[in-house]
């Protein structure tokens, strides 16, 4: 690749200009509106009302979760507004990163974008482990047969990389399409299950309470912060969309339109979900084995018989699926954009000449999210007997763990930036300004205390933790000396004026922080 210089920043980082033929190599094809986007969001969350959310009740208990939804409902819609500023006034693929990047520097855009990508690596992992226990579900019940889960992870992750590589717009429409379906499953199962007369909601508050508990809050008031990081759940991706941008026809207008009517969708299904599920099968019967890794199934096999239910799995698979598709497009898009700019390995933003998707880093995500889910599920059973049960609140809790700390720096960015880069343009305007990144920064940190106070969380939380220290000391050793005036690097150093909400990355060039000749830097 052609190059003409360096230049040190005072963050103690090295950049370097890259040529046209560096991005030629790493472009991608606008092709998503707003339907399209509105479902690669609802995909990416939608297998949070499937699987996941319950894993909390016992330890919570369901009064809790019910007012942990309603808090982490509010900090999703602050911080969605928050983030659709940002996202119209920094139309790059960055996202989050390229926020912190803008309003604290380059190491702050590195653990904003490093913590994002554990939360989207992790999280396909724990969609795709969850895909293959419905699937081998209905596999028993219609055939009899039964797959190793092993094998399950390395198809459905092989048909989703395929299926990314072969182009945004096919991902997009398959995106509408299966999250058209997967909450046509959840409306079918709420009018089923009030139809057949299997709802009763005395079955909501049916866990044995604890010494100073109560029929509403089993566990007394701390499990409302237990159950803060299971509440996630429900809504966990939707704020991925800012990864679209360079795939959006308009982003600064579609984005944040997609994000609210998205989240909006989202808190609906959340709720009927919260309501109508336990109340068919028991809280208690969803907080343990069978109901833990497939709650709505086994609400499905409460009224309906298995045959039935075996049929309506697959379609509760699809919602599976749909998450897969779309969280795995967020982890391929948030490692093209860090790679692109010289945080992880630049061969990593590699996309394809034909279909100019970010294929390399897809089959990175793949790979990786192989390897938590073979250590978390295969290995570490055979080192501990114990957390075999545990696997589920392990894997899910570092995914959320890596959320909320993105959270937190997005919400920081979004206050610093409304004062460090007033002239800069923004389409559109959070209807809760600053107050609301506040509030939504607020409950993202009670959510990481609730984590760290639960015992239950301490073995994922030094998990995320060594991978977390590992990812600094390498950007300290090799990353920060090898970043790239990338579209997300340029605006920040423009001071926010550089290619600002019209839509169309940047052109790599000198900022005005650039004044010694540059060298050659690699591919």
């Amino acid at each position: 690749m052609a190059t003409t210089g360096t230049t040190s920043g005072t963050a103690g980082v090295t950049y370097t200009q890259a040529d046209g033929q560096y991005f030629e190599k790493r472009q991608l094809r606008r092709s998503a509106g707003f339907w399209g986007l509105w479902g690669i969001g609802i995909a990416a969350v939608i297998s949070g009302q499937f699987s996941g959310w319950n894993s909390g009740l016992g330890t919570t208990g369901w009064g809790a979760m019910l007012i942990a939804t309603v808090v982490i409902a509010v900090m999703y819609f602050t911080m969605i507004f928050s983030i659709g500023e940002m996202s119209a006034a920094m139309p790059h693929t960055g996202g989050a990163y390229s926020f912190a990047r803008s309003a604290m520097g380059p190491w702050a855009g590195f653990i904003t974008g490093f913590a994002e990508s554990i939360e989207y690596v992790v999280t396909t992992g724990v969609v795709v482990w969850f895909s293959g226990v419905y699937a081998d579900s209905a596999l028993t019940l219609l055939t009899g047969a039964s797959l190793p889960e092993p094998v399950w992870w390395a198809i459905i992750y092989a048909v989703f990389v395929g299926l990314n590589a072969l182009g945004a717009s096919i991902g997009f429409r398959f995106s509408i399409a299966v999250a058209v379906i997967s909450l046509a499953v959840l409306a079918f199962f709420a009018v089923s299950a009030l139809a057949s007369g299997s709802v009763d909601f005395s079955r909501l508050l049916d866990m044995t309470p604890a010494d100073g508990g109560s029929a509403l809050l089993p566990f007394g008031s701390i499990g409302i912060l237990y159950a803060l990081p299971f509440a996630i759940w429900f809504f966990l991706g939707i704020e991925e969309l800012p990864l679209a941008a360079e795939e959006a026809h308009d982003p600064a207008r579609d984005i944040p339109r997609a994000s609210v009517w998205g989240t909006i969708t989202l808190v609906v299904f959340a709720f009927m979900v919260l309501f109508l599920n336990p109340a068919v099968t028991g809280s208690a019967a969803l907080a343990e084995s069978p109901g833990l890794d497939e709650p709505l199934l086994h609400g499905f096999r409460a009224f309906m018989p298995d045959q039935v239910a075996a049929v309506l799995a697959l379609f509760a698979l699809v919602a599976l699926l749909a998450s897969t598709q779309g969280i795995i497009f967020a982890a391929g898009r948030n490692l093209y954009s860090l790679s692109r700019a010289g945080y992880y390995p630049k061969f990593l933003s590699l996309t394809g000449k034909k279909h100019q998707t970010p294929w390399v880093a897809l089959v990175t995500c793949a790979v990786i999210g192989y390897l938590v889910l073979t250590f978390v599920l295969v290995v570490l059973p055979m080192i501990d007997e114990n957390s075999a049960g545990q696997a589920a609140a392990i894997v899910l809790t570092i995914a959320v763990f890596g959320a909320v700390i993105a959270y937190v720096m997005q919400m920081v960015s979004f206050v610093l930036l409304r004062r460090k880069f007033p002239a800069a343009k923004r389409p559109y305007l959070s209807p809760t300004g600053t107050w609301g990144a506040v509030v939504a920064g607020v409950i993202a940190v009670a959510s990481m205390v609730g984590m760290l106070l639960n015992s239950a969380f301490h073995a994922a939380v030094v998990t995320f933790a060594v991978a977390f220290v590992v990812g600094l000391a390498l950007f300290a050793l090799v990353g920060r000396k090898h970043l790239v005036l990338s579209p997300e690097e340029e605006y920040a150093m423009s001071g926010g004026l550089s290619g600002a909400g019209d839509g169309e990355p940047v052109a790599a060039g000198p900022g005005p922080d650039v004044a010694e000749p540059l060298e050659k830097a690699d591919v």
